[in-house]
């Protein structure tokens, strides 16, 4: 092995190494954490196991902690080339698939409509350029998460297909949803509108409706008010309760009913008006 290197050494200073080479990534940790890789050379033949110094990686976009980090995979081919055709100072001008490391995206019909990246793990961006179905996605490696810009249906769509996952959207500030149409919530369990401050429901007309009971409930009072007419109906009975005072008042107030009507209290009842009436 050190008879080796010395004749790799000495075949470095001796000769130079014009245009590029291959060769396997055998070390992608650099220590002085500057993003530079060590390979190892396929076309040394019996010296393939000598690394080579740290080479710096060639990204599209590089500065001052900015740029485009994409570093290969151990044992993931590259091409090399080398400063003035020095072997000492090699550099990793791009990432090569080969005959055992295949391709993520084959182009079968010869369209080249997609383009993407994927992870390790399987996390993908997709860029469908396919005409009438243009898209852009966004996915997990489990295809279950995903968002989908959609150009066609001129839709985003945010999925979690997952029956215990969450879609979560948080902000310290204010959290603004708008729409020129329509905005509908719909949830098959329950939905929960709460708030430490106030809540302020507005509309042109707003309507609550219950396919079963339906409970307006105030720690402190509940007021309700109209400007214009105000009814209260129910099928069966109608119960008005207060545990303190209760006071109704109208222009004019009508009290009636098609069966028993009962007015009760634990103190004084008092009826008063400029006439009154009870018949």
């Amino acid at each position: 092995m050190i008879e080796q290197l010395m004749k790799y050494k000495q075949e470095a200073n001796d000769h130079k190494m014009y245009g590029v080479v291959t060769a396997l990534v055998t070390n992608n940790k650099d220590p002085d954490k500057k993003g530079r890789l060590k390979v190892k050379y396929l076309w040394r033949g019996g010296a393939d196991t000598l690394e080579s110094k740290w080479a710096r990686m060639i990204t599209p976009m590089a500065g001052n902690g900015r740029g485009i980090h994409f570093l290969p995979e151990v044992d993931d081919e590259v091409l090399v080339a080398f400063e003035h055709g020095d072997v000492n100072y090699p550099y990793i001008v791009g990432a090569l698939w080969n005959g055992k490391d295949k391709v993520i995206e084959e182009n079968a019909d010869g369209k080249n409509n997609i383009k993407m990246i994927k992870s390790r793990s399987g996390h993908t961006i997709t860029l469908d350029d396919t005409e009438g179905k243009e898209k852009v996605i966004i996915e997990d490696k489990s295809g279950k998460r995903n968002i989908t810009f959609d150009v066609k249906k001129k839709e985003i769509d945010i999925t979690n297909d997952e029956a215990d996952g969450k879609i979560i959207i948080k902000a310290k500030g204010d959290v603004q949803v708008s729409s020129d149409k329509k905005i509908d919530i719909k949830a098959k369990s329950g939905i929960t509108l709460k708030s430490d401050g106030d809540v302020s429901i507005e509309g042109k007309n707003v309507k609550l409706k219950s396919s079963m009971g339906l409970k307006l409930e105030a720690g402190s009072s509940l007021n309700a008010k109209s400007s214009a007419g105000m009814d209260l109906k129910a099928g069966s009975t109608l119960n008005v309760k207060a545990s303190a005072t209760g006071k109704v008042e109208a222009l004019k107030l009508d009290l009636k009913s098609s069966a028993a009507t009962e007015v009760s209290s634990g103190g004084i009842t008092t009826v008063k008006g400029s006439m009154v009436k009870v018949n």
